[in-house]
């Protein structure tokens, strides 16, 4: 099992690594020359890495963002925390989650193989949180070893495909084509998104559209206008927490000045981000073009949601705003239904929330992507309060799963298993 978690763990499961994989048997299927096989592969890792640094720059602010955040309100309530819960379901079911992880993998070759379903999932991350959830609740439920390798396995291989097929009609629309497609494992929040835009919005009126008088004609500029929007953002909950509060991330430094610059940090990391996934498209599409014609005819890549920031920025802000509120306003009025407070995620709410304004912006232009985001906030707060009691079972009881497709599976899959056992 050392090998098999070497290849598993070390290598297919750092996704930068995976990709440029996949990247350089496609160019090697297209007959591209040494030279030409080596740099497409270099430069696809180069791309994602660049993507992950300007993601992490991101988490880095926003989690500093969620912590003065909480003690700056007082709040006090269940965190969404994917990470932790697969940590500590790898210390008991480490073996299990990866053996479902490869099946899951296999089966989503195997269906774009021979269906019309030709997406394959790449973003590593979401299928280990997936791979997680299928055995965690599957061990819940009863399933041992082969029994529940084989079921998570398949379940997760058949979401690896079905999310993809679920999201890109409006992928399509976002993007223009079907180069890409969206593998993000919180795809169903962001059909809920759409439904709610396409009711409530125009269309006709982007988010990418703003006119603006002279005097702030600065604000066209995607990266000016985001600044302007996440200085109070996060100037105002430091204002709450105070000094002591923040004296410890600050390092002497002023807090207000600190939390000045945490925000402009943010903003850093976005333009990194998109910096990234513009140089990975340009070398995974013609690679995967490679595979089309060898492996899966007409293969489609499935890859993280940030992909899709580049076609609407102003979108992603007002999603992740949206959201934010939504959540808020969940987090106070789910407790008073009987569920559990359940404390906005604010990398949940970017990540996702931002990819949501996207869709929402898509089909029903900013008024869409406001309302529907706040909506998508209610929505992506009480999937995990519902998913807690099942959790609580395995011993995870303050915290519990953030994406909603994964939440989602969590849900179906717990409740079938405990009808029949």
């Amino acid at each position: 099992m050392s090998f098999l978690h070497f290849i598993v763990n070390d290598v297919l499961g750092q996704a930068s690594i995976l990709i440029s994989l996949i990247a350089m048997i496609g160019l090697i299927a297209l007959k591209k020359s040494t030279g030409q096989v080596i740099t497409g592969t270099l430069k696809t890792l180069l791309g994602f890495l660049v993507l992950l640094s300007g993601a992490s720059i991101i988490v880095n602010t926003l989690t500093f963002l969620g912590e003065i955040f909480q003690k700056g309100f007082h709040m006090r309530g269940i965190v969404t925390d994917v990470g932790s819960i697969a940590g500590i379901a790898q210390q008991t079911l480490g073996r299990e989650t990866a053996l479902i992880m490869v099946l899951a993998f296999i089966v989503n070759i195997l269906i774009a193989r021979m269906t019309r379903f030709k997406y394959i999932f790449l973003t590593g991350q979401a299928s280990l949180w997936m791979a997680t959830v299928c055995s965690v609740i599957g061990y819940m439920g009863g399933l041992r070893g082969t029994e529940l390798i084989l079921t998570g396995g398949i379940i997760a291989g058949v979401m690896a495909v079905g999310m993809p097929v679920l999201a890109q009609p409006i992928v399509r629309k976002i993007t223009g084509s079907d180069d890409i497609a969206l593998g993000h494992f919180c795809t169903i929040g962001y059909i809920v998104q759409a439904g709610v835009a396409k009711l409530t919005g125009d269309v006709s009126k982007s988010t990418e559209d703003f006119e603006l008088p002279q005097s702030f004609s600065f604000l066209q500029d995607t990266y000016l206008s985001m600044m302007v929007v996440m200085i109070p953002i996060y100037l105002i909950p430091a204002i709450a927490a105070g000094p002591e509060v923040i004296a410890p991330y600050a390092n002497s430094v002023n807090y207000l000045v600190y939390s000045f610059l945490q925000s402009i940090q943010f903003v850093v990391g976005v333009y990194v981000l998109l910096s990234g996934v513009r140089l990975l498209l340009a070398e995974i599409v013609p690679a995967f073009r490679g595979i089309a014609l060898r492996i899966v005819p007409n293969a489609i890549p499935a890859l993280d949601c940030p992909v899709l920031f580049p076609y609407a920025p102003n979108a992603v802000i007002i999603g992740f705003i949206s959201t934010t509120i939504g959540s808020v306003i969940g987090m106070f009025l789910f407790p008073s239904l009987g569920l559990a407070m359940i404390l906005p995620g604010m990398l949940t709410n970017f990540f996702a929330g931002g990819t949501a304004g996207i869709f929402g912006n898509a089909v029903g232009g900013r008024r869409g992507a406001i309302i529907g985001g706040i909506f998508h906030g209610l929505f992506i707060t009480l999937l995990p309060a519902l998913l807690l009691p099942l959790l609580g079972k395995f011993g995870f009881s303050n915290v519990t799963f953030s994406d909603s497709d994964v939440i989602s599976v969590g849900l179906v899959f717990g409740h079938i298993l405990n009808f029949f056992h």
